[in-house]
This record gives C-alpha cells, sequence and structure tokens, in this order.
C-alpha cells in the first residue's frame, strides 16, 4: 500500500504553555483543528474551526510567531456541529494582519501550522494551470505526445452523421477523456475573465503548446487560447454546432490518453463520436437526455468568443475577428433555437443535466455588447438577467448534476460593468438574493457552509465564493465576507477532513495522494493544481453505479455524518479532479494573488 498522509498526522511540534481548560477538554484523540492550509489573506478574516468527533469543552486558544511569542489569545466560541463534528468551536484570529508563518495551539490538541500571506496565493493561482496543461487533447505536453488525434465521427441526428470532422484539441473534462463544450467554453471564458481582471497574478513560464519556456504571454491567456482554438472548430459553419467528443463508452478501460483503447464501433482507438447540438433528446443507447434547444451551448460560446476578441485584438487582429464574427452567429443560433443542450449519456444514466440556458444568452449578450457596443446586445442581457435572478441552486438542498451550470452567473457582472444605474443596481440585487439564501443556510454549522453536497460540490463551492467577492467589489458591502472567506477556507482544509480539496495545492498541505485519475496511478504523477469533486452527500455515494473504496478509509471517523470524501482511487464521487473546476478557481485565486480581494 502506498504511503498516505494520515488524518492524525501532526503538523507542528511545539513545547506549549498550560492553557486554562475546561474540565472536559478535548484532546487530540477526538478533536482537531482545521485551517486554510494556503493561508489566510492580511486583510481577510481568519477562523480556524475545531471539530470535536465526541462531546467536549473549549475555552479558550493561542497564536505564537516564529520566536514563539504569544501574539493572541481568544476565546473559542462553540457553534453548530456538523457531519461527523458533533462540537464545532470557531477560532477567530482576524486581528492578527502581520504576514508570517504562525503556530495556532488550543487545549491539548494537535498544534497547527497557520499563514498569513498573499504570495502563496500568487504560487497557487498558476498551479491550476499545471492541471489545465495536463488535462490537454492533440498534443499534450505532460505525456510528450498528440493525443485523440482522429477525432472525431458526427453521430446522431445531423445531416452530416457518419462523416468525419476535424476537432482535436480542447481538454480531457475530468479523468475520463470526454469533451464538452458546456464546460469547456465556461472554462475558457472565466480564464480570459481572470486574465483581463486580474492578469498580473499570473505568470509566463510556459509556452503555447504547453512546453516549458516563457513566450511573452501571461500562462493563463494562453491556456485559454488553447480552449478558444477548439472552440472554433466545434463550431465549424454557422449552423453546424457541436456539443461533446466521446460518451461513456470510453470508461471500459483504464488507458493513458496516448494508449486510450476505447472502441466506439470503428476500431479500438480509433475515431470518436462527435455529438451535434439538435435542439432534441440524445442518447444512442437506452438512456437519453432533455435537450430542448441550442441556446445553453450556443451562449457559452458567444460569450467565450466575444471576450476572446476584446482581448486578442491588439496582438492578434485576424483572430479577433473571426471570434468576433463567431461570436455573433453563435448567439443567433441561441436566439433561433431556444432552450438548452444537454450532454448526451451513454449506457450509463448519467450526463450534464443543464436545465438553464438564459444565463448564458445573458452572458453572451453582454460580452457581444462590450465588443461591439451595439444596444439591441443590452437590451437583451437585462432583459434575460430578469429571467433568472438567482442561479436556483442558491438556497436549495439538493440539485441533479450540473442542473444549474455555470455554478454562478457571470453575466449580472458583466452587465453590471456596462449597463445604465438602474440595470447596475438591479444586477446587485440579483447577486445579493442569492447570497443571503445561501447564507442563511451557511449559519446553521460552525463551518459557514450553506451549499448542497451534490456531485461537484467543491464547484458550488467555489462560485458562491466567486459571486460573493463580486459582489463586494461592485458595492463594497462587505455583509458576506466572512461565508466567503469560509468558502475559501474549506476548499484548502477548513473541513472536517482537513484536506485541501486541489492536488499538491499548497505542496506543504495535506491533499489528495490517491485521486480518481489513470494519469496519476498508472504514471506516478501529480495532478497538481487539479480541484476534486467534493464531498457529497452520503446517499449520493451510495446510489452511484460501480463505486468502491480501493483501500481503507483513513477518513472513516469523518465520514460518519450525512456528507463523505475519500481520498481513494475507487471514489470518481468526491476525490476525482475536475477541468472545469479547476478553471472556475482561477479567478477567484487570481483575485486574491493581485491584492485585489480588498
Amino acid at each position: 500500500m502506498r504511503a498516505r498522509c494520515h488524518t492524525f498526522a501532526t503538523l507542528a511540534v511545539v513545547a506549549a504553555a498550560p492553557l486554562l481548560l475546561a474540565a472536559t477538554a478535548p484532546d487530540s484523540s477526538n478533536a482537531f483543528i482545521r485551517v486554510n492550509q494556503l493561508g489566510y489573506p492580511p486583510d481577510a478574516p481568519k477562523v480556524a474551526v475545531v471539530c470535536a468527533l465526541a462531546p467536549a469543552s473549549l475555552q479558550t486558544f493561542e497564536l505564537r510567531d516564529a520566536r514563539d511569542a504569544v501574539v493572541l489569545r481568544g476565546r473559542a466560541t462553540q457553534d453548530q456541529p456538523f457531519a461527523a463534528c458533533v462540537r464545532t468551536w470557531r477560532l477567530d484570529f482576524t486581528a492578527v494582519r502581520r504576514p508570517g508563518r504562525y503556530r495556532l495551539l488550543a487545549a491539548a490538541l494537535t498544534p497547527v501550522t497557520v499563514y498569513v500571506a498573499r504570495d502563496r496565493y500568487q504560487r497557487a493561482a498558476d498551479s491550476l494551470l499545471v492541471y489545465m496543461r495536463q488535462q490537454r487533447s492533440g498534443y499534450n505536453p505532460l505525456l510528450r505526445a498528440s493525443v485523440h488525434q482522429r477525432d472525431g465521427i458526427v453521430v446522431g441526428a445531423s445531416p452530416k452523421a457518419g462523416t468525419f470532422v476535424p476537432v482535436s484539441g480542447g481538454w480531457a473534462d475530468a479523468s475520463d477523456y470526454l469533451q464538452y463544450v458546456t464546460t469547456s467554453a465556461n472554462a475558457t471564458f472565466v480564464m480570459l475573465m481572470a486574465y483581463r481582471d486580474h492578469g498580473r497574478a499570473f505568470g509566463d513560464a510556459f509556452a503555447a503548446n504547453g512546453d516549458s519556456g516563457a513566450n511573452g504571454v501571461a500562462d493563463i491567456l494562453d491556456e485559454a487560447r488553447h480552449g478558444l482554438a477548439w472552440l472554433l472548430r466545434m463550431f465549424p459553419a454557422d449552423t453546424e454546432m457541436y456539443n461533446q467528443i466521446g460518451d461513456d463508452r470510453d470508461h471500459v478501460y483504464s488507458d493513458l490518453p496516448t494508449s486510450d483503447s476505447s472502441d466506439y464501433g470503428w476500431g479500438k482507438g480509433k475515431e470518436r463520436p462527435v455529438y451535434p447540438c439538435t435542439g432534441r433528446p440524445q442518447g444512442l443507447f437506452s438512456h437519453t437526455n432533455r435537450a430542448t434547444g441550442y441556446a445553453s451551448t450556443a451562449g457559452k460560446f458567444a460569450a467565450a468568443f466575444a471576450l476572446g476578441a476584446q482581448l486578442l485584438a491588439p496582438g492578434d487582429r485576424a483572430l479577433a475577428d473571426t471570434l468576433a464574427r463567431k461570436a455573433r452567429a453563435a448567439y443567433a443560433l441561441g436566439e433561433r433555437f431556444p432552450g438548452t443542450c444537454q450532454t448526451a449519456p451513454g449506457r450509463a444514466p448519467y450526463f450534464y443535466e443543464e436545465d438553464n440556458w438564459v444565463d448564458d444568452m445573458e452572458l453572451g449578450a453582454a460580452q457581444l455588447y462590450a465588443l461591439t457596443r451595439e444596444k439591441k446586445y443590452l437590451r437583451d442581457a437585462v432583459t434575460l438577467a430578469a429571467r433568472e435572478p438567482v442561479t436556483p441552486w442558491m438556497g436549495a438542498d439538493t440539485a441533479r448534476h450540473y442542473q444549474w451550470y455555470p455554478w454562478h452567473n457571470n453575466g449580472h457582472h458583466e452587465v453590471w460593468r456596462l449597463g445604465a444605474p438602474r440595470d447596475r443596481r438591479a444586477m446587485v440585487a440579483y447577486y445579493r438574493r442569492g447570497l443571503e439564501a445561501v447564507a442563511r443556510r451557511a449559519t446553521r454549522n460552525g463551518f459557514r457552509v450553506g451549499i448542497p453536497f451534490i456531485w461537484c460540490s467543491n464547484n458550488l463551492m467555489t462560485s458562491f465564493a466567486t459571486q460573493a467577492y463580486l459582489y463586494r467589489q461592485m458595492t463594497g458591502d462587505e455583509r458576506f465576507r466572512e461565508y466567503e472567506q469560509a468558502a475559501i477556507d474549506w476548499i484548502f482544509g477548513a473541513n472536517p477532513w482537513g484536506t485541501s480539496m486541489v492536488v499538491g495545492v499548497p505542496d506543504d498541505a495535506r491533499y489528495a495522494r490517491d485521486p480518481h485519475s489513470d494519469v496519476a496511478r498508472q504514471l506516478g504523477v501529480r495532478l497538481t493544481g487539479g480541484l476534486l469533486d467534493g464531498p457529497v452527500y452520503r446517499s449520493i455515494y451510495h446510489s452511484l453505479i460501480g463505486i468502491r473504496l480501493v483501500e481503507s478509509d483513513e477518513y472513516a471517523p469523518f465520514n460518519a455524518g450525512f456528507v463523505v470524501y475519500h481520498d481513494d482511487y475507487g471514489d470518481y464521487s468526491t476525490n476525482e479532479p475536475i477541468m472545469d473546476g479547476t478553471a472556475n478557481l482561477s479567478y477567484l485565486l487570481g483575485a486574491i494573488a493581485a491584492g485585489d480581494n480588498r
């Protein structure tokens, strides 16, 4: 068995002076201090959470600096239980603003290291792009080889069914090798947005093809351009729009991309199916989706193309002109065929069940207005925004898989940037309503998290924090700052399991050693920067097909509640890295790294 990061490992050993304790104080066998292992920006709220697995009492804590001097003594505030944590306490050290490395001590609990720092976020922002490069189809810089070059053959209800279309490129969606415009177009847009708003947070250490070597272009823009190139191939003509490459026949073999044995009817390792947008339900086998139109995909195309045209025009006018023309064409197709273009299932019933589309068309319209200044697009964006003011998962207990995607509506922020005062006030109100709905649920537990723990919960956590950040920048209103920071803290270790949900970030932390990935497992590489799916309701975990643990559960004591997480190759529901979630996180980490989150 491979050596693994044990739940009860000591993070720091110190000689601590005795603290004032209650008679039934917790100890290191049944209570644990959970912190953001990446660190706390100096200007941010700073709260650690103690998770006790048995009833206990805790009164005080201390923060000590590198010289072992006490810099803060505080009272532990008891809060609501969460999952396996039958008691929680919040240890608030927000008053400490000086950057540095500290030790946090409470009763007889194992002390933990705490960083107050911003520079660690810059390294983290660039680390996310390591994973994005590893996910590339076409030329893959990790493998130093071109993969899936024979994509693909059109399938389904299309005049081009059975014909070859050259669509190699893009990114694998997760640890399988399926590819979706649904997630890739959103990933492309948010990386472009991160470059536009926080470009100075990202370095230049890699060439456009992903190999090492600076090229005078920020790495995040190189990665977004890789996405744009693939999106152009997936929309080759103004009425010919594709949404997906491959299906779950991919899952038959546990191969590397370079030796992918998947057989879609044309021989092992040969062409893969390309699914068109048709406006009708799709599925080649016993399961079908509920597709009703083109607009959810068309709006995402339009948004990515329009923002790409704006950002690339100074250096590549020809590409920018192509992107601008394709943005208009994609938006027009969405207008012609309103509705959702869901991903297509294969032999299993799983697919991305996206039920909303007005948010995608809103974002596309807003970016087209930014590009062209044609008022029709701004009018459309404002009208569409009013049709879905709040992303529907916000405040809900559950949702179907990717039912409300993207997880937050960047369109409201883009309309706010461009609109009249009345429009700006409306967008602020829409964001506030969604944040209030999540915050009401977040008051019920010591971790201050209010999302539903559906499959890919870390996506929701990241999007909630991003929307809260955008709202704060739009208004100066700090009312959700505590919840915004709690969501960030959760991602990097302030959760019951005490683990970072981003592989290898930070590299001196506890994080997944056994992610659900054949690339990691067979090559022995670390999928640095990959955001994991994240914890799910126990009921979801037990309902999924073919899921099992390969090794004993080192987090078993923390999986006794209503949500579970396993650092195990066999758990594809909680421990699989996801491309779109990783890209989504790039905007938030870029903002923090650049110091734009004040």
